[in-house]
């Protein structure tokens, strides 16, 4: 089967040299879908579109059972222990130093006017919220009429409304009047996340905090087949693609730098397998982003919702030993957000639980993007804030929000956010009996290998040294990465491209912080004194995606494309000596097969 249009390739560097990349894209990229994964939203799109269509990864499936969790992330351990607690205490007062502004434990007995204080205009604001930042309850039936009406009319009346199956069996038993109602099987996406908690249905996130969310209560087939629904779901009512159709599309998968050989495996078995695309390639977030913002050599700080990660760039190359992986987001800078306002008695007296009820995560997302953002000083503002009880409609509670310059501080100071703590995937998961990179990993670095050939014979690599997070900070994080790339010219280079992406990147007063931390944070050894953070050439968040889609036109990596009937026939075989010099973990995908 042929790749995508094989003839109209051109190399990366004669891209950037392009005057008109955005007429390339549109030319070449019709038959060409984006699939950035991320833990907490998922960015779809073709490749010729100017941005992607940005759903959160997580699908709601009806239930019969009765006292099953409606969310399965309530079987989470989220209690904070004493020595957490004093950790975070310590880092606020860090912060509090940083930013001028009173400690923790320090009594407000003359009242907040009397200090100095930066406040922000809440009306002028609340401007940049949507209008519709109030959030209604999902409506979890489904007409017979529309149940009945052909895919082409369900979608069209509904809009950006999530399509489901109907449940003929299944029938509201509450009312027997509403007995023609149904509920719908599966809701996807925001609708998902606004599903009361009193509904039958239990909200599943396949990816958390950069990974497939395997647990004891959620197994690997569940994982696979709940994310095979919602891409399914996405190209169907988002991009009209059916399935007759995908046999001529092909399809960039963009995977953060989180994921593991079996992860990336899986990913191409849904892509190939389930969802009928030709071809697939695989890279990673890192090294599309530095495409996606017209670079070559860059150091790329992901910000993501539930994890942020460091890597290097040097030329198109991404350098392994370079990555940081921090176990920390945006998501976590909500829940401090909250925490400081329940600290200082600040947010009323209602029910606000972001894992029973995410849509209460989806109102204080809006707050800390409206009006938290990092300055000196105390920062306060009156703000709305809505209460949501099952099933009832949204009520206001004005109030006045304090401290919001303190929460993004925690990317500095990681023991203010303390993320919850999920059960990790079993291990067995991961030793996967065709992980190709078995005997590869295990294999002889300084010559003699059983495999003839050192998969990255141009990098200073450890083969034994796993994939794991660090609880740093964002800018010691960021320093260290640079300080182990290697040159002297190199590191030069590096500190002085630093690139912020992701939905946090966007935080108010953040570049300044990185660069005058990050500066700080070099050894007084290195003879390095410029730090600079490089304006973004595409919005943060769609960076990754953008940057899959310069890449699927490249013949950069042209090797790397994976064909469906080669795959569905061959799969996995170890011992291929076919290798891809990008990044060390795409390594792990099953680009490295042969022919049996």
């Amino acid at each position: 089967m042929a790749k995508p249009k094989p003839n109209s390739h051109l190399s990366w560097q004669d891209y950037l040299k392009t005057v008109a990349p955005t007429q390339i894209l549109s030319e070449r990229g019709a038959n060409l879908v984006v699939i950035n994964l991320g833990s907490a939203n998922v960015r779809v799109g073709l490749a010729m579109d100017e941005k992607p269509f940005n759903v959160p990864n997580c699908i709601a499936r009806y239930i019969t059972q009765s006292g099953k969790p409606t969310v399965v992330d309530q079987m989470l351990n989220t209690e904070v222990t004493t020595n957490q607690h004093v950790d975070r205490e310590r880092a606020y007062n860090s912060a509090a130093s940083l930013l001028k502004i009173p400690f923790l434990d320090e009594s407000s007995s003359s009242g907040s006017a009397s200090r100095k204080m930066g406040r922000i205009d809440g009306y002028n604001q609340a401007s940049t919220i949507k209008k519709d930042s109030v959030f209604t309850w999902t409506d979890v039936y489904e007409d017979e009429k529309i149940s009945l009406a052909s895919p082409a009319e369900t979608s069209a009346d509904k809009g950006d409304a999530s399509a489901s199956e109907a449940v003929p069996d299944v029938t509201d038993s509450k009312d027997t009047s509403e007995s023609k109602r149904k509920y719908r099987k599966m809701i996807f996406g925001e609708e998902a996340l606004k599903i009361s908690p009193k509904e039958p249905y239990c909200l599943y996130h396949p990816i958390r905090r950069g990974h497939f969310n395997v647990s004891p209560h959620y197994s690997a087939q569940r994982v696979c087949e709940d994310l095979t629904a919602i891409l399914d779901w996405i190209l169907l009512e988002k991009l009209h693609i059916t399935h007759k159709e995908r046999f001529s599309f092909h399809a960039v998968i963009v995977v953060p730098e989180t994921f593991d050989t079996r992860e990336i495996k899986e990913m191409l078995t849904i892509v190939l397998g389930e969802l009928y695309f030709n071809s697939a390639v695989v890279h990673q977030e890192g090294l599309s982003a530095v495409f996606g913002n017209g670079l070559t050599t860059a150091c790329i700080v992901n910000i993501g919702a539930q994890t942020s990660t460091v890597v290097c760039v040097e030329d198109g190359v991404s350098l392994p030993n370079t990555e940081k992986i921090l176990p920390f987001g945006g998501e976590d800078i909500c829940r401090c957000l909250l925490w400081i306002q329940r600290h200082y008695q600040k947010w009323p007296q209602i029910n606000t639980d972001v894992l029973a009820k995410p849509i209460d995560m989806l109102m204080l997302n809006q707050l800390k993007e409206s009006f938290c953002e990092i300055r000196a000083g105390e920062l306060e503002t009156v703000a709305t804030v809505h209460s949501y009880e099952e099933g009832m409609p949204a009520v206001p509670h004005k109030t006045n929000l304090t401290s919001l310059n303190v929460p993004p501080m925690g990317l500095f100071y990681p023991n203010l956010l303390v993320p919850e703590i999920f059960p990790q995937p079993p291990r067995q998961w991961f030793q996967d009996y065709e992980n190709m990179l078995e005997d590869t990993w295990n294999m002889d670095f300084g010559g003699g290998g059983n495999m003839g050939l050192p998969m990255w014979d141009s990098f200073a690599f450890s083969p034994s040294k796993p994939k794991k997070e660090e609880k740093i900070g964002l800018a010691e994080a960021i320093t260290s990465s640079i300080l182990s790339a290697g040159r002297i010219d190199l590191r030069r280079k590096l500190f002085s491209s630093i690139q912020l992406i992701g939905g946090a990147g966007l935080t108010k007063g953040l570049v300044a912080a990185v660069e005058e931390r990050v500066l700080h944070a070099i050894p007084p050894t290195e003879a390095i004194d410029t730090v600079q953070v490089l304006p973004s050439r595409t919005e943060p968040q769609f960076v990754t995606w953008k940057g899959g889609a310069i890449l699927g036109i490249l013949d950069f990596g042209r090797e790397a494309w994976i064909e469906r009937h080669q795959w569905m026939v061959n799969g996995v075989n170890k011992g291929g000596l076919k290798k891809y010099k990008d990044s060390y973990h795409l390594q792990g995908q099953a680009m490295y097969f042969i022919n049996p």
